[in-house]
């Protein structure tokens, strides 16, 4: 038996997995933060999916710095260095990912600890110190750790609803985005879809991502759903087609964002089938 269970603002949603799924909502004491609780093979199945997606499942792909960019992105969910005095637009998350680390006593490599920022200043520094030693450290650290790394995207996904409900502002939006969540999340596959969305384009709350006022995060997602006869996740897939299609439409032409569309739309086609 596969069980999902989340608490979200004292509401409690089990979802039991026999084939087909059920939901039972009732009072949960843990009211102001979500937790979620997957069995041990449902979490490895979906780090090592999270792993694929962004980077092919390699190890070389640990350690990443895509042309166009300005930081590189590390580990299985391509999570954000900024180079000290170059923050962006984009939330950065690798620090964040350290210190949960080392919350849980994990020994991460002291350099990685100790730097301001991203120690390589440009992408050609990054590429011409692709085999050195603290590289290949920081690429073995990163493959020793891909559960504690998912744990680190789960509770990303945890965070999120009050976030995003704080962020907006109409309440009739509010009760429909936090009903597309549960909706969502009431299936294997779609809580898959949900943990691996605001790992890939974030909850959507922050002005500096998005293009011409749109977004293009979870939030975005959740209330570009509309009503469906199809499972909760086949219109989330269809919804986040949707939502980044007209990130692409809105994006300065200067980067080049519909090299990567065909690549976006296979992955959202995925939270069809789920794990």
């Amino acid at each position: 038996m596969n069980r999902v269970f989340i608490t979200f603002f004292g509401l409690a949603v089990i979802v039991v997995f026999l084939g087909c799924a059920s939901v039972e909502s009732t009072v949960g004491s843990d009211h102001m933060k979500g937790r979620i609780s997957l069995s041990p093979q449902d979490q490895a199945i979906i780090g090592r999916k999270i792993w694929q997606n962004e980077c092919g499942g390699t190890v070389s792909g640990l350690t990443s710095w895509n042309k166009g960019e300005d930081f590189p992105s590390l580990g299985i969910g391509h999570f954000i260095w900024y180079v000290k005095g170059r923050p962006g637009p984009f939330d950065e998350s690798f620090p964040k990912l350290v210190q949960y680390m080392a919350q849980r006593g994990k020994a991460v490599p002291g350099w990685v600890v100790t730097s301001q920022g991203c120690p390589w200043n440009s992408r050609s520094q990054f590429l011409a110190e692709k085999n050195s030693p603290r590289m290949s450290e920081l690429r073995n650290f990163l493959a020793a750790t891909v559960d504690v790394q998912t744990g680190f995207i789960i509770q990303r996904l945890e965070d999120s609803l009050p976030k995003m409900k704080a962020a907006t502002p109409n309440p009739s939006d509010r009760d429909r985005l936090e009903k597309n969540f549960y909706n969502v999340a009431g299936s294997r596959a779609g809580m898959y879809a949900l943990i691996d969305y605001v790992n890939f384009k974030g909850e959507g709350i922050k002005p500096s991502e998005s293009y011409n006022g749109e977004g293009w995060g979870l939030q975005d997602v959740l209330l570009e759903m509309k009503a469906s006869n199809q499972p909760a996740n086949y219109e989330f897939s269809e919804a986040a087609k949707r939502t980044l299609q007209n990130r692409v439409r809105n994006s300065p032409a200067s980067r080049g964002e519909n090299r990567w569309l065909n690549g976006w739309m296979v992955r959202c086609e995925g939270y069809k089938k789920g794990i």
